[in-house]
């Protein structure tokens, strides 16, 4: 399978009927500034450099950004913040994502998700996260360049785990504890692992997450890239 066939298969799956339906449905309430406004309402693919070394996990597609814009981590707050953090540690070829077809470019990273399709609440069950989980899977083994994952939240380092544990059944992930930009070495993988507080409105706009913390973690991967 290429990136490609992934991204077709990601986009035509309805293996969660929830979120099938959820993503799908008209009458979900919309901001005021997005009524008439044609969703993308699918699920959605993992998008940047075929050659990343740098793989970024979030939890799940917003349902007013990418569930919106067609783009994971594009058309909201969280976007925002993660593009220009990008773009300044010269990941991205511009500091805003705004949508699909904006010319928004990675360089060197790649972003996805554990689960591909907006959940009501933000919150998936186990078993969508477990259907989910192949195409992540399948993500490890296509990009075959990544030499740190970068895990957005603790639901996002929890789906990455059980992707890892499958693609390489050996390794020993047990006592990896999520927080604010940890680097992991695991035995048995050929990566390392961050973990990062999500760039959500929740940490921003409470000051959980300042923008010299959340700067910090892609300055502190680039180090690491380059003492590679």
């Amino acid at each position: 399978m290429s990136l490609l066939e992934l991204k077709e298969e990601v986009i035509n799956c309805t293996l969660c009927p929830r979120l099938s339906k959820y993503i799908r449905n008209p009458s979900v309430p919309k901001p005021r500034r997005y009524r008439g406004e044609k969703y993308w309402s699918k699920p959605l693919p993992g998008f940047g450099d075929p050659r990343a070394k740098l793989l970024i996990v979030g939890l799940a597609p917003a349902f007013n950004g990418g569930n919106r814009t067609g783009r994971m981590f594009t058309g909201d707050s969280s976007g925002n913040w993660l593009a220009r953090a990008l773009y300044e540690t010269g990941f991205a070829n511009k500091p805003e994502s705004i949508h699909r077809d904006d010319g928004f470019e990675l360089i060197g990273a790649y972003i996805t998700a554990v689960v591909r399709c907006a959940p009501p609440q933000n919150k998936p069950t186990k078993e969508e996260m477990e259907n989910c989980n192949p195409y992540l899977v399948s993500e490890l083994e296509l990009l075959k360049n990544v030499r740190i994952i970068l895990c957005l939240g603790s639901l996002a380092l929890k789906g990455t785990l059980m992707a890892l544990k499958k693609r390489h059944p050996e390794a020993k992930l047990r006592g990896l504890r999520f927080g604010h930009c940890l680097l992991y070495s695991p035995e048995g993988i050929p990566y390392r692992l961050m973990t990062s507080y999500h760039p959500s409105r929740q940490n921003t706009q409470t000051g959980k997450l300042k923008w010299k913390d959340w700067i910090s973690v892609f300055e502190r991967i680039k180090r690491v890239l380059e003492e590679a």
